[in-house]
């Protein structure tokens, strides 16, 4: 056999670690489309209402993207330890590396990076999958790993996690995970049904419909964190133990379900205390409908259109 490029052919090679998830790329590119297509039309546009147009769609836009996103993204918890450890099963070989795990709705991700990477005349760095969705096995995708020969401080991590494991956190995990995208889904549905509200002369539902979406999220937040009820079982890597912290996706959730509650209750407020300046900011004025355009008439044509008074004449 032959070399080429550092690589022996007609061998599976070593899987790279990834980068960008797939379902995140496609969602952040249409919710940027439908942004780039309001820019295109907000010159036409004219006023102030220029600008209201402008925050409440991009505002709105973000909610959406966020709800959507978070669903795919792999850090609602996440931890990262550096430890000098075992790199394969019956070997003796020490690497120094860091190992992340991150947690998502749908399953983990076990990231094992080499420092440096390139140790024991190989390449070090690893990110696998394992998903606990309902439709998925588990402990298929783990026993794949293990037919692929991991590393062992990736196996390690993922076996914390399957259904034998005598931790018991992957059942409370996967419920959890599955009823907080539920209660996201349900948060899209009230979304799209605040924007066609408050697109109408009926904000304060819009309102109502912005106070429904926060909750909901703020439902799928209390969902998950469901899973801190019990203890977790420690990860030991070497000398150094791997400890997980809610990542950036449970608090952009949290933020931005907050968001939505302030929002809401403005709207309903700003109904109750002053309806005119809330139409006004949502460009559903009444004496909008009432303007007239401005008509030019020939003073000629308009006194002959008049009708000459008429008088009564008395019989004699």
């Amino acid at each position: 056999m032959t070399l080429f490029d550092g690589v022996y052919p007609f061998y599976p090679q070593q899987r790279k670690a990834a980068v960008f998830d797939i379902s995140t790329i496609i969602v952040t590119v249409v919710f940027l489309t439908l942004a780039c297509c309001f820019l295109l039309i907000i010159p036409g546009i004219r006023g102030r209402a220029r600008l209201y147009w402008t925050l409440r769609v991009l505002l709105s836009l973000f909610v959406g993207v966020v709800i959507v996103v978070v669903q795919f993204t792999g850090d609602w918890e996440r931890g990262w330890v550096q430890a000098n450890t075992s790199y394969k099963a019956f070997s003796p070989a020490q690497v120094s590396a860091d190992i992340g795990l991150h947690i998502g709705l749908a399953g983990l991700n076990v990231t094992l990076r080499g420092n440096p990477v390139q140790q024991i005349n190989e390449t070090i760095n690893y990110n696998e999958h394992f998903s606990w969705s309902f439709g998925e096995d588990y402990e298929l995708s783990y026993s794949q790993g293990l037919h692929r020969g991991l590393p062992s401080p990736i196996l390690y991590v993922a076996e914390k996690f399957s259904g034998q494991s005598p931790c018991g956190v992957h059942g409370q995990y996967r419920i959890a995970g599955h009823y907080a995208s539920a209660m996201l889904w349900i948060a899209f549905c009230t979304w799209i049904i605040s924007n066609i509200l408050l697109s109408m002369p009926a904000l304060v539902y819009g309102g109502y419909m912005l106070l429904a979406t926060g909750a909901f999220m703020i439902f799928s937040l209390l969902s998950f964190s469901t899973v801190r009820n019990s203890p977790m079982c420690p990860i030991q890597i070497g000398s150094s133990t791997l400890h997980v912290a809610y990542g950036g996706s449970f608090w952009l959730m949290l933020a931005v379900g907050l968001l939505c509650l302030v929002a809401g209750t403005t709207v309903v407020a700003m109904h109750h205390l002053n309806l005119v300046l809330l139409k006004t900011f949502f460009d559903l004025r009444e004496d909008k409908a009432e303007e007239l355009p401005e008509v030019f008439m020939n003073p000629h044509f308009v006194s002959k259109s008049q009708f000459p008074e008429t008088t009564e004449i008395n019989s004699v």
